[in-house]
């Protein structure tokens, strides 16, 4: 399976009320400005990606479909409503009724994500069925996962879903290939995560916000 026949997904919430973990350290507005700017960053590493064969956003988000339009992604609202797991299942489903050969999955929250390590992760993946997965910092996320076809592995994210989703991929007969990225393993869900980031000073869109408001956020 080769680059070429896979395609990103990127599955987006309502920002309005985006990232509620981070309520104790941040006001509604910062939290959703910096839903979009670290969606932005990802959006900006999957375009540079050109290996890809396409892009997706899974959303009914205005804002995040604003975004799409300007790096050429395709919106779809199948599952949007559905959450994280119920999005992706259904943008794996709709490229397998496609006969796309591959999906590549990750969140928007994600800013340090790079082009190189997109391509890394795709290098990776091996011949279908294949399941490639990136874990989060701590090795309880899955912050990228790839599947060949797109409906190979049953996927379900939450705190606690890397060790799961290696197991589901056993159970379905396919030996997973993990690919440690430390830019792809940097989620911000909590306030821990931010003041981490914040102190990285990182050349981001999400890492100028998040510098711009230190006031705001004096209590990291």
């Amino acid at each position: 399976m080769t680059a070429a026949h896979i395609w990103a997904v990127v599955p987006v919430k309502d920002t309005s009320g985006a990232k509620q973990r981070l309520a104790p350290a941040a006001p509604p507005a910062f939290r959703r400005a910096l839903a979009l700017a670290m969606l932005e960053d990802v959006l900006e590493a999957l375009a540079a990606a050109p290996e890809l064969a396409g892009r997706l956003l899974v959303t009914t988000d205005a804002a995040a479909i604003r975004l799409a339009a300007r790096y050429g992604m395709h919106c779809i609202d199948d599952g949007a409503a559905d959450g994280h797991t119920g999005a992706v299942t259904a943008a794996g489903r709709r490229l397998v009724r496609e006969g796309r050969g591959g999906m590549l999955t990750m969140p928007g929250d994600i800013p340090l994500v790079t082009p190189d390590e997109i391509r890394r992760l795709l290098a990776a993946h091996r011949e279908a069925p294949a399941f490639t997965i990136a874990p989060s910092h701590d090795e309880l996320g899955s912050n990228a996962i790839i599947l060949s076809p797109p409906d190979a592995v049953p996927l379900r994210f939450g705190d606690d879903s890397y060790f799961p989703h290696l197991a589901a991929a056993e159970t379905c007969g396919i030996r997973p290939t993990i690919v440690p990225l430390p830019g792809i393993a940097f989620d911000i869900d909590n306030p821990a995560d931010l003041a981490r980031f914040a102190a990285l000073g990182s050349d981001t869109r999400a890492g100028r916000l998040v510098a711009e408001n230190a006031r705001v956020l004096g209590r990291l």
